[in-house]
């Protein structure tokens, strides 16, 4: 088994969340403190006044992003001028000269993997709509209407590896009942590679494939890796893998990973 290889950084069912755009303090502030039990520390922080305020943390997450408002449809957009495209925009370009010059030396036909939800899709909107805080019920409203732009840049990315001899898997956590949405969504936007159930995969906790061993119970990691094992079985080799969370990258099955970033939510 290949083991991931973090590229330098620079959907999903989720839980409820407001102070989890505290993930973002620790890089924003410097300080390393984030919830006990959330991410990043195995302690309690003992002195609220060390904890980033979560106010200025989203503060920070909007002026990262380039918040601009879209008066037709009344929802928050990142700028295509904004730091945050910018590093996308970096990200992706080292992601296309990695795919351009690497080789399968054989080992299977070549593939890339794609996360959705701030991967190929970004839910900013919905961020600010639900002021960071998840709800299942308002969240499958977006994504069934298709209501989410593309991350800047990444359908070119995606199209071209499509055109340059890679086939394209999209890998969500989102569940099984989002299909139409999600390819509504992904065609919408400007993805041109095939979005049909052989190359798009979503989770079903109902009947989980029997590729996925744990069943219902799979952690993130769990059913994405054990993902990339089922379609590297069917013949091909993943070249590169993308995923805006670590969870979307760690178990191996990709012979490259490339972590775009996303300070808004974490997914453990």
């Amino acid at each position: 088994m290949r083991h991931n290889q973090v590229a330098p950084e620079t959907g999903s069912a989720r839980r409820p969340r407001r102070a989890i755009a505290l993930v973002a303090a620790a890089v924003l502030a410097g300080t390393g403190l984030l919830l006990g039990g959330v991410a990043g520390s195995s302690t309690t922080p003992k002195e609220g006044d060390k904890i980033p305020n979560v106010t200025l943390v989203e503060n920070d997450i909007k002026a990262y992003y380039g918040d601009t408002l879209d008066t037709v449809s009344g929802d928050h957009f990142p700028s295509p001028d904004g730091n945050y495209a910018h590093e996308v925009e970096g990200i992706e370009g080292n992601a296309q000269q990695y795919l351009a010059t690497h080789s399968t030396h054989g080992q299977g036909a070549p593939a890339v993997v794609f996360d959705v939800d701030d991967t190929t899709l970004n839910t900013y909107n919905y961020e600010i709509f639900s002021g960071f805080a998840f709800n299942s019920t308002t969240n499958a409203d977006f994504v069934n209407t298709a209501r989410f732009r593309a991350v800047f840049g990444m359908p070119d990315l995606v199209n071209w590896a499509g055109s340059h001899g890679y086939t394209v898997f999209f890998l969500t956590g989102r569940p099984v009942t989002q299909r139409d949405g999600t390819v509504a969504n992904l065609v919408k936007v400007g993805y041109t590679v095939p979005t049909d159930v052989d190359h798009l995969y979503l989770r079903d906790r109902i009947t989980p494939p029997p590729y996925l061993t744990c069943g219902a119970t799979c952690t993130t990691i769990q059913y994405k890796s054990l993902t990339r094992a089922h379609i590297e079985s069917l013949g091909y080799q993943i070249v590169g893998n993308f995923g805006d969370q670590f969870s979307d990258l760690e178990g191996g099955f990709a012979d490259q990973t490339f972590k775009l970033p996303n300070p808004m939510y974490f997914l453990p």
